[in-house]
């Protein structure tokens, strides 16, 4: 029995939880370390953001009732549950279980709340124990990007690319440690004093950061990049005018004919939703390896395979890296190899991946511009120590990249693909470049929205001309610059 039905059993697991939380810290940590299973049900809507500072404060002291309530309850269940029997459950009878001896825990202490108050209660206990906590409502809204936790008692959610203060609130530091390794251990990592930082994952493919105190001064900081439920595609961006209906066009031919991509952006400008635009243009019958920090890629072909990285154990051994995994690609037989972010000295490995047989390859790395994009990819290979002079470098850069797709994010939160740019060759010491679509700024709208529109540089045959001609996708490639130069 993991939970105790009659008034005489229930009473005493009552007691401690008029003390402070001090017998309910062990049992806190054992759920850590053994996690049930997450709700999969439709948790309730939360509280509509609160942007002004002052009116969440009033919004969080007007809940201090309803969160002791909470409490005393939280800590009456672990007291009388049996979390390891309640793991072996699936989600729906864990849940429903959770649900019966709250009710009995409200009744014997006979708390007043009218049916709606119970119900919140009881989805945010449910929450708490076998999902994110209070998370779970942030999490089910799709038209939220990132979720930024600074502590327990401050939520921050950016929509509409615009950060808002929510009233969303954890119990205590404590209870959001707990949701930080319930997060992470499900992909094998660990989060602590030993190991401060972290990156994972959520099972949907969201990004996760988790930077622990004695870092994190004021309690964990917990970040997470949320992804849609629905897969993005190149269209959903025409849509939302990031870019022209043209340049998509001709984004497709790149994709299916295997032209070599970097997408290059600043944090949050779009890279990985676009990286995952471009992949859908990969036909069904090629082999394709992903290489990624944390799995976020959703290729939708049958013939994927995932890799991901592996930070080093306690004593520091074990670490595997993304130079480590690009090396392997190569002895997999892959027709493609998709790098989540190139950051460092695997920067050489992919290149050699690129100009050795494997078209079509793609990868993000943080930049600005298509310009400085170069200059960055030159600095990774260099950290990687090979000594090799700078001509021979860009050389290489040259003889391996095809197209540069830059994205960036405007001041008023929009993202945009500002510039397609394809790299010819090299003049002297200098990497010749080429825009084919640039995005110029022409004003704001009375809302603040910056007003623009895509441009073609009217050249109608680019560099890759003759390879789109090699996947009989020259004609698709000139139709869409033919119609970029004409509007």
């Amino acid at each position: 029995m993991f939970g105790k039905r009659n008034e005489q059993a229930a009473a005493p697991a009552l007691k401690p939880a008029a003390k402070p939380a001090q017998k309910a810290a062990p049992k806190a940590k054992t759920e850590a370390a053994d996690p049930p299973p997450q709700v999969t049900s439709s948790p309730r809507e939360s509280a509509p953001p609160v942007s002004d500072p002052k009116k969440a404060a009033e919004a969080n002291a007007k809940s201090e009732g309803y969160y002791k309530t909470k409490t005393t309850i939280f800590n009456a269940l672990i007291d009388t549950i049996d979390l390891s029997q309640l793991a072996q459950l699936d989600v729906e009878s864990a849940a429903e279980e959770i649900r019966d001896i709250v009710n009995e825990i409200i009744s014997i202490k006979n708390m007043q709340m009218s049916i709606s108050e119970q119900e919140a209660l009881l989805q945010d206990i449910c929450n708490d124990v076998l999902g994110y906590g209070p998370l779970e409502p942030l999490l089910a809204r799709d038209d939220i990007a990132d979720i930024m936790v600074n502590g327990a008692s401050r939520v921050f959610i950016e929509v509409n690319g615009k950060i808002e203060l929510t009233s969303v609130r954890f119990r205590d530091n404590a209870q959001l440690m707990n949701i930080c390794q319930r997060i992470v251990s499900q992909v094998g990592r660990r989060v602590d004093e030993a190991s401060p930082i972290c990156d994972a994952r959520l099972p949907d493919g969201s990004r996760v950061n988790v930077i622990a105190p004695p870092l994190a001064i004021d309690g964990a900081a917990l970040t997470i990049r949320k992804f849609k439920k629905d897969k993005l595609t190149i269209h959903d961006l025409v849509n939302w005018k990031s870019i022209s209906p043209e340049g998509a066009q001709v984004l497709e031919v790149v994709g299916q004919a295997r032209v070599n991509t970097l997408i290059s952006g600043g944090t949050g400008s779009g890279k990985t939703t676009l990286l995952n635009c471009m992949t859908s243009f990969i036909d069904e019958d090629e082999r394709v390896i992903t290489c990624e920090d944390a799995a976020e890629l959703q290729l939708q072909q049958p013939h994927v395979v995932r890799l991901e990285t592996r930070p080093p154990n306690l004593e520091g051994q074990g670490e595997v890296t993304m130079r480590d995994l690009v090396k392997n690609c190569l002895r997999m037989r892959p027709e493609r190899i998709i790098v989540g972010e190139v950051r460092g000295p695997e920067a050489f490995d992919l290149l050699q991946a690129m100009n050795t047989g494997h078209d079509g390859s793609m990868g993000t790395l943080h930049a600005n511009s298509p310009r400085e994009a170069l200059a960055r990819l030159e600095s990774m290979i260099t950290m990687g120590g090979y000594g090799l002079p700078s001509k021979t470098i860009r050389d290489m850069i040259v003889g391996s990249v095809n197209v540069i797709i830059q994205a960036a994010r405007l001041r008023d939160g929009s993202r945009r693909i500002t510039h397609v740019t394809e790299i010819l060759g090299t003049e002297g010491d200098t990497i010749i470049t080429q825009d084919l679509f640039v995005y110029e700024m022409v004003g704001e709208d009375a809302d603040g929205k910056i007003i623009g529109k895509h441009k073609s540089t009217g050249i109608a045959r680019p560099a890759f001309w003759d390879r789109a001609k090699y996947y009989n996708l020259h004609a698709k490639l000139a139709e869409a610059l033919d119609a970029a130069s004409d509007s």
